[in-house]
């Protein structure tokens, strides 16, 4: 009796195990999508022979779907099931990513961010219907460390997705370099462009293949209904609840700033390094491979910390533990802005070790004590995601800029991110004293 009571996976009797392995598969798909488009944005920029601020329009495109669809996305859920929600993602991922293979024939940059937007919108349903569910599938007490649990499982997605984006994108795109692509005539121009795309969308066409397989896999497995909770649609009632709790309101703006953080620091890290690498000699696709594998350790090192801090949490509360982690990468970010060499890009894949906790934590502590209104408090979370399509951009512009005094713009803009871990730091400092009143 004693080892029911003390599982993770154990509720009211209820078993949860295979359910939690199923749902905790698809962290690991959506880990994916999201790191391999982050190294799009500079792929995007050669191609089409664009800024990196108008590449960023893929990140606009990607964490706008999570914005958009999040709230519709919980009254789905609410309507029906967590299942019916994982299912609706599946779905529309799956056909989002195999709508790059017109977006290809039309050779357009809008056509992708069309098929990007729908695919995140899956995206959108998958983590407003995933995250709570994990949440729901054992005792309250232990929700946020079984969270944790579940999302170690996101970055060996990512990692995948990092994978892939280096050695079948980037390193089988035409060599060319973005000065020599600014010199081509039109003919050339379009030939070379469509063998790039050609090469892009071949990933995206396989996973979205892997997908619709998920999507049949957990189609056919029985979910425990006890999970499910109850199905009216009370909307205006909860938010108004879910606004007068400080936990769950300063967790929003908590998420929108990490989520910016993260996708700044895994986006820009192919500039920073390509910018050091090119001024060693390298040349431009080198440059940015070498950078992208940097990329990887950075994403190693965020899985290898997310299992650890998921022990950590077994001794440290988890509001202080998001305080301690979001200073050190303020610290870390400082190296990154003030040091020009390949101690800056080690202090830019340190960063890694530090957010690795941040994402479900900030979710598990906003979402405590929410009950069945956590199904619209995660869209509000998830909508946080947007925090990924306003700040990169605002990056991007800065490092556009190219110099700025005697620093290298680049360096210069992890000011954005850094401000964001100050944000995260005071969200930790201000829900510590609600976790010792536990």
């Amino acid at each position: 009796m004693n080892d029911t009571k003390k599982s993770m996976l154990v509720k009211n009797g209820v078993n949860y195990l295979v359910p939690f392995v199923l749902i905790t598969s698809c962290f690991a798909l959506w880990g994916f999508a999201n790191d391999i488009t982050n190294p799009m944005v500079k792929a995007f920029s050669k191609i089409f022979r664009m800024s990196v601020t108008d590449g960023t329009l893929v990140q606009v495109a990607f964490y706008g779907g999570y914005f958009m669809m999040a709230l519709p996305a919980a009254m789905f859920i609410r309507r029906f099931s967590y299942k019916a929600g994982v299912l609706m993602g599946l779905g529309m991922y799956s056909f989002g990513a195999f709508l790059f293979y017109p977006a290809m024939m039309l050779g357009e940059y809008y056509p992708f961010l069309i098929a990007y937007f729908i695919l995140t919108c899956g995206l959108s349903f998958l983590e407003t219907s995933c995250n709570p569910y994990i949440l729901s599938m054992g005792p309250e007490e232990s929700a946020t460390r079984r969270l944790n649990f579940a999302q170690s499982f996101n970055p060996m997605g990512s990692l995948l997705g990092m994978f892939v984006a280096m050695n079948f994108i980037q390193n089988r795109l035409n060599p060319l370099s973005t000065e020599e692509r600014a010199a081509l005539t039109d003919a050339e121009f379009f030939e070379v462009r469509d063998y790039d795309l050609g090469v892009l969308i071949t990933p995206y066409l396989i996973i979205g293949a892997v997908i619709l397989a998920m999507f049949l896999v957990i189609w056919l497995v029985r979910m425990p209904k006890s999970a499910e909770g109850d199905h009216k649609m009370n909307l205006l009632p909860t938010l108004k609840r879910l606004c007068t709790l400080k936990h769950y309101r300063e967790g929003v703006v908590a998420q929108f700033f990490y989520v910016g953080a993260q996708i700044m620091c895994w986006t820009f890290i192919i500039q920073y390094g390509t910018r050091i690498f090119m001024g060693q000699g390298m040349a431009e696709q080198a440059a940015e491979v070498m950078s992208q594998r940097y990329n990887i350790v950075a994403m190693v090192i965020f899985c290898a910390s997310r299992f650890i801090c998921t022990f950590l949490l077994r001794f440290l509360n988890p509001s202080r533990l998001l305080k301690i982690l979001a200073i050190a990468a303020c610290c870390f970010t400082v190296g990154v802005i003030f040091i020009q060499g390949i101690f800056g890009l080690y202090c830019l894949v340190a960063v890694s070790a530090c957010m690795s906790l941040m994402f479900p934590t900030i979710y598990g502590i906003a979402l405590q004590g929410l009950g069945d209104d956590a199904k619209f408090g995660a869209a509000g979370l998830i909508m946080a995601i947007l925090g990924g399509a306003v700040l990169p951009p605002l990056q991007a512009r800065i490092i556009d800029m190219g110099l700025l005094g005697n620093m290298p713009a680049v360096n210069v803009s992890f000011l954005i991110p850094f401000v964001c871990f100050v944000i995260i730091a005071i969200y930790g400092q201000r829900t510590i004293a609600m976790h010792a009143k536990e």
